[in-house]
C-alpha cells in the first residue's frame, strides 16, 4: 500500500513539474518561422510574468523589430509606438514608448547573454524596463548582470537569424520585420 502511495504521489509531482514546465514555453510567430521561447521565471519573475501577460493578450502582434544590429541583437516590444496597427504607431518614435503600467525593478541574476537569450531592454536606468525586449544574436558578456535576462529561444533560432538587419551603426531598421503573434504554447 505504501508503495501505490509513493508512485501515486511521484506521478502527479512529476505531472505537476510537466505542467509547470510547459506553461514557460512561448511561440514567437515570425515571417520566417516559429521560434520557441523558454520563460525563467525562477530568474526574473516579474519581468516574465509581464512578457507573458502582454504575450498571450496579444499586445506584441504586430509589433515591429525597430533596432536589430548585426551579430548583437534584435530589439521589439515598443507596444506604444512600434505596433503598426496600434493607433500611436510611429517608426521614426518605436523605441522610445512602453506601456501604461509601470516601469519594472531590475532583476540581475547569473543568466549569461548568450545566443538566444531574451532580456529586458531599457533606458541607463536599470529600473525602466517596461515592454521591450530583445534576443541576442551572439554572446554579449558585457551585459550579464546589467539586464534582466528571463528567457532564452530553445529552437527556431534560425528564424531569428533571418530577421532583417538594420543600420550598422544605430541598429535602426527602415520597413522592419514584425512578430506575427506571440503566445503561450
Amino acid at each position: 500500500m505504501n508503495k501505490f502511495i509513493y508512485l501515486f504521489i511521484l506521478f502527479f509531482s512529476l505531472l505537476d513539474i510537466h505542467l509547470i514546465a510547459k506553461e514557460n514555453i512561448m511561440i514567437l510567430k515570425l515571417k520566417h518561422g516559429d521560434v520557441e521561447i523558454t520563460l525563467y521565471p525562477e530568474k526574473a519573475p516579474n519581468h516574465a510574468e509581464r512578457f507573458k501577460k502582454f504575450s498571450d493578450e496579444g499586445r506584441y502582434d504586430n509589433v515591429v523589430f525597430h533596432r536589430v544590429i548585426e551579430g548583437f541583437m534584435a530589439q521589439t516590444g515598443d507596444v506604444k509606438f512600434g505596433n503598426t496597427s496600434g493607433p500611436d504607431f510611429n517608426l521614426d518614435l518605436a523605441g522610445t514608448g512602453g506601456s501604461e503600467l509601470p516601469d519594472l525593478k531590475a532583476e540581475f541574476s547569473d543568466v549569461a547573454h548568450t545566443r538566444g537569450t531574451l532580456s529586458a531592454a531599457r533606458s541607463t536606468d536599470p529600473n525602466s524596463a517596461n515592454s521591450q525586449f530583445f534576443i541576442c544574436f551572439d554572446s554579449a558578456p558585457h551585459l550579464d548582470r546589467q539586464y534582466s535576462a528571463f528567457g532564452k529561444v530553445t529552437k527556431g533560432m534560425e528564424f531569428v537569424d533571418m530577421i532583417k538587419k538594420g543600420d550598422p551603426n544605430s541598429g535602426s531598421v527602415r520597413d522592419p520585420d514584425k512578430i506575427i503573434s506571440l503566445r503561450s504554447k
